[in-house]
């Protein structure tokens, strides 16, 4: 499955793809403030290709929360936080926001709400390797 995303002024772009085309899209809400303040909803899959277009970088600011293993792209401009990433070992993982997908039915989400909280750094790291989107590439285009 080819999913298109973006933030709500397409500065902040991606390509996801999910193969095979999947019966279910696992939507996880965090529940930390970051996410709950942006209604943050991620989904990941460890085989899927993701391309990340970026058109402004000037209008994309990195947020990084207590821990600083995840930064969070949040588009300047509208606001919207359609990719976070995460380096580890030298590696760049990422999870994308159903919220921001542009293509894909809502029957295919498959919502819950998970709570990182009390998790330490390396479980999360550890998880994120083995959970998160291992093939990233940026393509900025100013």
């Amino acid at each position: 499955m080819h999913i298109q995303g973006s933030c709500h002024c397409n500065n902040v772009s991606f390509q996801l793809d999910w193969e095979p085309d999947p019966s279910e899209i696992p939507a996880r809400a965090c529940g930390c403030t970051f996410c709950v303040k942006h209604g943050a909803v991620w989904t990941s899959h460890p085989s899927a290709k993701l391309v990340v277009t970026v058109n402004d970088r000037s209008l994309v600011s990195r947020y990084w929360l207590g821990t600083a293993t995840a930064i969070f792209h949040v588009c300047a401009r509208c606001g919207g936080v359609p990719v976070v990433t995460s380096e580890i070992d030298n590696h760049v993982y990422a999870a994308v926001s159903v919220n921001a997908f542009n293509n894909v039915p809502e029957t295919l989400l498959q919502r819950s709400v998970t709570n990182f909280d009390g998790e330490s750094v390396d479980t999360r790291l550890a998880r994120r390797k083995l959970r998160w989107i291992a093939s990233v590439q940026w393509a900025e285009l100013g």
